[in-house]
């Protein structure tokens, strides 16, 4: 299938040589600059995978929640007038997607994102700018000890790790972090802040794997010893709604919701935000 450029260049060629400059200006994202490559961020792993088909879970579930272009334009997960501003303008749970409706399902709370398998000591990393910019500050960041990968993403989740300031990228270029300590899977987060001639910054969330499991929220219960004498005489029935669907709230696998006088059933944990309306996000929600 083609891409939106392609068949931006292919229309073009209908067109007199005066609307060609036109169409192709606009086929082009208007700030679109790159992406962590290695570990490789979550719409770079996507993009590879295809946006039409991708192969994994996740990348299935965000192509559900915000279709194929985002991942098109994967090179473009920016904030055109940040200035440094990033907790001001991007709010918890959104950090991935840089609180633009268009890469929500970046955001998806899951713990099967496709991850690299990482270790404690100092590790390279690659950033892909197809369009490097110099003078940049890039800031490094990886979640807290005991972050757990099913809740939302927040400001207070990362520890920096390391600020390379006044950096001229080239297309691939490479750093060494040193990564502390950890268990299980997290997310190293970046944020590439343009410093001359535009206030524009890009961020990137790339999952890794240390190995070993992530600590739960909560501690697990212990299961009875016996097993009851005798089965529930009440057969189980449909949870009652547990309100209207709210921006802000956090529901889990099971949870009913009414939004717009229909009822829905959560189908994968998240935090609600503006643009994941029930109707509209069949990998979240399923009417009943």
């Amino acid at each position: 299938m083609r891409s939106p450029r392609t068949k931006a260049v292919v229309a073009a060629a209908a067109l007199p040589a005066a609307s060609v400059a036109v169409v192709l200006a606009s086929a082009a994202p208007a700030s679109a600059h790159g992406t962590m490559s290695d570990p490789p961020s979550r719409v770079y792993v996507c993009k590879n995978e295809g946006p039409e088909n991708p192969k994994s879970d996740a990348c299935k579930a965000a192509v559900a929640v915000a279709g194929t272009q985002a991942f098109y334009d994967w090179n473009e997960v920016s904030l055109l007038e940040a200035g440094g501003r990033h907790r001001e303008l991007i709010p918890d749970g959104q950090l991935c997607s840089a609180g633009r409706a268009k890469y929500r399902g970046l955001d998806l709370q899951r713990t099967d994102w496709p991850a690299k398998r990482v270790a404690p000591g100092p590790l390279t990393i690659t950033y892909h700018a197809t369009a490097p910019h110099a003078a940049s500050n890039f800031e490094f960041y990886i979640t807290r000890d005991g972050w757990n990968p099913s809740q939302p993403l927040r400001w207070s989740d990362l520890v920096h790790l390391q600020t390379f300031t006044k950096q001229n990228p080239t297309t691939f270029t490479n750093w060494t972090l040193n990564i502390p300590q950890r268990t299980g899977r997290h997310i190293l987060y970046s944020i590439w802040q343009r410093v001359v001639g535009s206030n524009e910054a890009f961020y990137t969330c790339s999952d890794v794997d240390f190995g070993g499991s992530t600590p739960p929220t909560t501690p697990p219960t212990t299961p009875p010893t016996t097993p009851p004498t005798t089965p529930p005489t009440t057969p189980p029935t449909t949870p009652a709604p547990s309100g209207t669907w709210t921006v802000g709230k956090a529901y889990a696998a099971g949870d009913t919701v009414t939004y717009n006088g229909a009822s829905y059933r959560c189908l994968q944990a998240h935090t609600a935000i503006a643009g994941w309306e029930p109707p509209t996000t069949a990998a979240l929600w399923q009417a009943i």
